[in-house]
């Protein structure tokens, strides 16, 4: 009987110490598909997003944050590349940050007028908790197809993109 509770017990505390358990594989590297997200623009009215994306361009997923200085100089980089990415669907995404930095951001690297850039806050943080993004900029490349090629945790260049993406 002794043996019996001993066994009980050992099981009842393991579940416990499972269910506790941090799964430290983030969701984009289970599912390699762009995840359902919404973001809401600048303009703090219009929402974007899977859906909306084209389903005939790879796109590129952007975590940023407008005063993070990597952030800016990334942001520039691609601007001034962007005849060679007009190809590419990219998404800015932030989450804890106001519109109107949100919008200056945008207006100062020309992404507000650029039919393939959206930019925008994720008020439900699903971006940031899907890719377990912990340096910003943090960029996921996903193919024509919608799957991903490759993430960066800590950015990339535009080049870099242009590569792998065989632009």
């Amino acid at each position: 009987m002794k043996n019996f509770v001993a066994v009980v017990l050992f099981l009842f505390f393991t579940s416990i110490a499972k269910s506790q358990a941090f799964d430290t594989i983030p969701p984009y590297q289970k599912d390699s598909t762009i995840p359902t997200f919404s973001i809401l623009q600048t303009d703090k009215k219009t929402w974007f997003n899977k859906e909306a994306l084209p389903h005939d361009k790879p796109v590129v997923i952007i975590y940023f944050n407008p005063e993070c200085s990597h952030c800016q100089l990334t942001a520039h980089e691609f601007e001034k590349k962007s005849n060679k990415l007009k190809d590419v669907f990219f998404v800015w995404v932030t989450y804890d940050t106001s519109f109107s930095e949100i919008k200056s951001f945008a207006e100062e690297y020309k992404m507000l007028d650029a039919k393939n850039v959206r930019v925008g806050r994720d008020p439900k943080y699903y971006v940031p908790s899907f890719y377990r993004v912990k340096f910003t900029p943090f960029m996921a490349v996903y193919n024509k197809e919608g799957r991903l090629v490759k993430a960066y945790e800590t950015g990339t260049d535009p080049d870099t993109i242009i590569r792998l993406l065989n632009l």
